[in-house]
């Protein structure tokens, strides 16, 4: 009996997963995702998205999401922070990047890169904009929440990796109202030790083991439910479908 039962088990696992992986093999089949080029001539255009800080003098903090580069972006988007204070001149990038990471956690925080470039070819998509007071809230916490981040590895699946980082940050700066896309492989990786945590956005709460298996269940995310780190589920706020390698139906995400 117990045989059978954990055959049946693996079975239904096995069933979900390929249907899972429809979502990213249609991506890739329409050809949203590009799988020709080499990454060391793929362009990082600035694509307008940030305010010019000389006719913006109020601070600025966004958050960008972006699909990675060649196939891996049938499945998953790389996100970052940008963020400039009042009155200055550029913005400052704060991100995890996996060809950096070595034996360590590829944390990169820069001034020299534009805040809205593409990402290897792939044009970004804003997911978080706020403004003036709102913006100095997030900034006053934003240097010692990346000191303070916890991982000091990186692995591009299930995670730690760069959505692990900016769902951290949504953590540990609630003013940031942080959501991020479904498509944002690794968000919902926990540090060893830690099955419950708030989900990013704050709104709601979230179990994970590993960033292989969980639910996150809360305002602004919704109901998610994550399967080998792809997420599926429903959004409530903003009326969707949560689809593996798509995003959000209707919409996007």
């Amino acid at each position: 009996m117990i045989v059978h039962n954990a055959a049946r088990l693996a079975g239904w696992l096995a069933l979900a997963t390929l249907v899972m992986l429809a979502g990213p093999v249609l991506t890739l089949a329409v050809g949203n995702v590009s799988m020709r080029g080499d990454w060391s001539r793929a362009t990082h255009r600035a694509t307008g998205l940030a305010p010019d800080p000389a006719m913006h003098p109020e601070a600025v903090v966004q958050a960008y999401a972006s699909r990675t580069f060649g196939w891996r972006g049938a499945f998953a988007v790389h996100t970052w922070i940008a963020a400039k204070p009042a009155h200055a001149d550029r913005y400052t990038r704060y991100e995890v990047i996996g060809w950096r990471a070595g034996a360590g956690s590829g944390l990169s925080v820069s001034d020299t890169h534009s805040p809205d470039a593409e990402w290897y070819g792939a044009a970004p998509r804003l997911i978080d904009d706020l403004r003036g007071a709102d913006a100095e809230a997030v900034i006053a916490k934003l240097s010692k929440a990346v000191a303070n981040y916890p991982h000091v590895r990186y692995s591009a699946w299930p995670g730690p990796n760069s959505n692990t980082f900016v769902a951290y940050l949504g953590r540990a700066i609630p003013e940031l109202r942080l959501t991020l896309p479904s498509l944002a492989i690794g968000k919902d990786y926990l540090p060893a030790g830690e099955w419950l945590a708030p989900a990013p956005s704050g709104t709601g709460y979230q179990f994970s083991a590993g960033g292989l298996f969980g639910v996150t269940a809360a305002y602004d995310e919704g109901l998610e439910i994550n399967l080998f780190g792809l997420v599926t589920g429903i959004d409530f706020r903003h009326p969707g479908v949560k689809i593996p390698g798509i995003g959000t139906m209707p919409g996007h995400g």
